[in-house]
């Protein structure tokens, strides 16, 4: 009995050495970053992170980020990206360790990173445990996650407080709970700064090739301004990013003789978000009329079902078409003045079949040209999912050309920049050689780790 004991207490012994060692190393490579920002909030983490690394490209400062959206990357300092392996394709927070280790081989000016956490818990164990950012971002809060963070928007605000750096910066754009977010950020002795999205010019927007919102711009601008980059720079970083999987998009298809403006809004999932993406497609004139509303139902997202269907009048759609299950939960919460405009596809359909009766009910009502939008919300799992998937196999229209770079569009642009200039080719060539044999060893010894 004793022998068994002692044994027990040999390998406890052995796991806390090796977690204390591996905790020394994970600090090591941590601090040898200097800059670390940590992107949290509701809506728009994902493309936050994006534009605010391609801000920091764009001022010349070698910049490792990650993301956690729709498809978690690794985006190495050129914007040359990877998915991020996981186990049996489970998320997990610890992943974080890795992740860090990877990006100090590169020996980073700054190290951006996507909040993977839900429970405020563990949205504070990231901040003060994994990455002890030096810049917080707190985009916004929104309706989503309540039975984690919730019941209130206010519970929701103080939980993603938790991921404030002590003594840091925090930046954010919310205004609504800004009151909620000060009191946090002054227990925290957190310099809380409130971004101004109206700062951000129509003209300045149109350089993007892909639909973002001033919101995220004006955040990532305040990151770059804190770092010491210029405005221009950090512009013309932001419109060379590579966009998110998930990214709001509008995609032209050809269905017979009509064509079909897709707008893919079930990333948004919240009421408020989703609103907000329509309100944007349409006045950059992406979406027009008559406008088909697909709401996904899911039967372990009733109430967010419900809070779609209530949308419908805000939204006023020629069509509610319903998809999933159960489809009543959305259907029930509809303003009585559309019960005639929807059409209910609920259940398990075949794609097949999904596809066909979706383009039956929207072909019934074009424009004078044939045409005619449709915006897809709720969220995208099940049916969504399929849906998506069955549209993308037709043909694509003319018009579903990308919006023309701010090049095209105004005069006397100030010249782009590549992602990686000569400068800091010259001066970090050879480092960056060494840091790209010591980045994929790191990702050969999390592979091995991880099976």
């Amino acid at each position: 009995m004793i022998y068994l004991f002692v044994i027990f207490a040999l390998s406890c012994l052995a796991l806390l050495i090796g977690a204390i060692q591996e905790q020394r190393q994970h600090y090591k490579h941590l601090h040898s970053i200097p800059n670390r920002v940590l992107v949290n909030g509701i809506r728009g983490k994902s493309s936050i992170t994006r534009l605010t690394a391609g801000a920091l490209r764009g001022g010349e400062l070698v910049t490792v980020a990650k993301t956690t959206g729709t498809a978690a990357r690794f985006i190495h300092p050129d914007a040359t990206e990877e998915p991020v392996y996981r186990k049996f394709g489970i998320a997990n927070v610890v992943e974080q360790i890795g992740i860090v280790r990877r990006a100090a081989a590169y020996q980073p000016d700054v190290l951006v990173i996507e909040c993977m956490a839900v429970m405020p818990d563990l949205q504070e164990l990231n901040q003060e445990k994994l990455i002890q950012s030096t810049i917080g971002i707190l985009c916004n809060v929104r309706e989503d996650h309540l039975a984690e963070m919730g019941p209130t928007l206010e519970d929701v605000a103080r939980s993603l407080s938790r991921s404030m750096p002590v003594g840091g910066i925090c930046i954010t754009a919310e205004v609504e709970y800004l009151h909620v977010l000060r009191q946090e950020a002054r227990k925290r002795d957190c310099k809380l700064i409130a971004v101004d999205p109206e700062a951000i010019t129509d003209e300045e927007m149109a350089g993007f090739s892909w639909i973002t919102f001033k919101e995220n711009v004006a955040i990532a601008l305040a990151t770059a301004e804190l770092l010491g980059i210029s405005r221009e720079d950090a512009m013309r970083g932001m419109w060379d990013a590579p966009p998110d999987p998930g990214v709001l998009n509008v995609t032209t298809y050809g269905a017979g003789r009509a064509r079909l403006h897709v707008a893919n809004i079930f990333a948004a999932n919240d009421p408020e978000s989703t609103k907000m993406n329509l309100d944007q497609l349409t006045a950059q004139g992406r979406l027009g009329r008559p406008l088909h509303l697909v709401i996904n139902c899911r039967p372990d997202r009733v109430e967010r079902n419900g809070q779609m269907g209530e949308l419908v009048g805000a939204i006023d759609p020629e069509q509610v078409i319903l998809i999933g299950e159960p489809t009543r939960s959305a259907r029930s919460t509809i303003p009585d003045g559309y019960r005639g405009r929807i059409v209910d596809l609920g259940g398990r359909l075949e794609p097949q079949e999904l596809l066909d009766k979706v383009l039956s009910a929207v072909g019934g009502a074009t424009d004078d040209q044939g045409a005619a939008s449709l915006a897809t919300v709720g969220n995208i799992h099940g049916q969504g999912e399929i849906l998506l998937a069955e549209l993308a196999t037709l043909p694509l229209a003319p018009s579903s050309e990308p919006v023309a770079h701010r090049q095209e569009q105004v005069t006397g642009p100030l010249p782009r920049i590549p992602a990686t200039t000569p400068r800091i080719a010259a001066l970090r060539s050879v480092r960056h050689m060494r840091a790209s044999l010591a980045a994929r060893s790191a990702a050969v010894q999390d592979e091995r780790r991880q099976a």
